[in-house]
């Protein structure tokens, strides 16, 4: 099978779209390509949704399965990772609700996350370096982050951690841009609401 950069193909929907043809024709080595370019970005999305590590893991495998049963309908009007996305999204809502429950616990998942020196911070909330830098900061930012609407949670995680513009979150999660600018910004204002009291004193040492 040739390589990809030998067939000219630059941008990453490019690849995906080649890849995804390929895998229509029935090469599933090319599928294999597929999940090797974006199981990663899918893990870090669908874990920061369910905050535990196996059942991400679970969740993911079904994602990629449903997408490769799926994938002789796809038809390139999306980029394929988008596509991806809203089937792990899906995916991960269904997973819950079969559990029957919305979220995780969000203190204990905020206090992992810090103790494993995760915490994404949000770009757009302005505060001293040094302070993101804090664990006691991360924490915060994680529980608020957890404690959010699922909805909430997935619009600001695709948005300030996975860097999606709002055209595609909009794909993603199938509502307007008005509806994703509007979860997006309640988002910060909870999460801003929450890191408030710890940016008006100084931060815990003890941390």
């Amino acid at each position: 099978m040739p390589a990809i950069e030998d067939e000219g193909v630059t941008t990453e929907r490019e690849c995906d779209q080649l890849l995804v043809e390929r895998v229509q024709a029935g090469d599933r080595q090319a599928f294999d390509m597929l999940v090797a370019r974006h199981q990663r970005r899918l893990m870090r999305l669908i874990s920061r949704i369910l905050r535990d590590q196996n059942e991400a893991e679970d969740v993911v495998q079904e994602a990629f399965i449903k997408a490769y049963r799926g994938l002789r309908h796809f038809r390139g009007d999306s980029a394929f990772y988008t596509w991806l996305y809203r089937i792990g999204i899906n995916t991960a809502k269904n997973f819950l609700l079969s559990q029957g429950r919305r979220a995780p616990l969000a203190n204990e998942a905020a206090l992992l996350s810090a103790e494993n020196g995760e915490g994404e911070h949000l770009r757009d909330i302005n505060t001293p370096e040094s302070m993101l830098a804090s664990k006691q900061i991360a924490a915060t930012v994680n529980e608020a982050m957890d404690a959010l609407p699922l909805e909430l949670r997935t619009a600001i995680v695709l948005r300030e951690i996975e860097g999606l513009s709002y055209e595609e979150i909009s794909e993603i999660m199938a509502c307007p841009i008005g509806t994703v600018r509007s979860r997006i910004f309640r988002a910060r204002e909870a999460i801003a609401a929450r890191l408030q009291p710890l940016l008006d004193k100084p931060v815990d040492r003890r941390w």
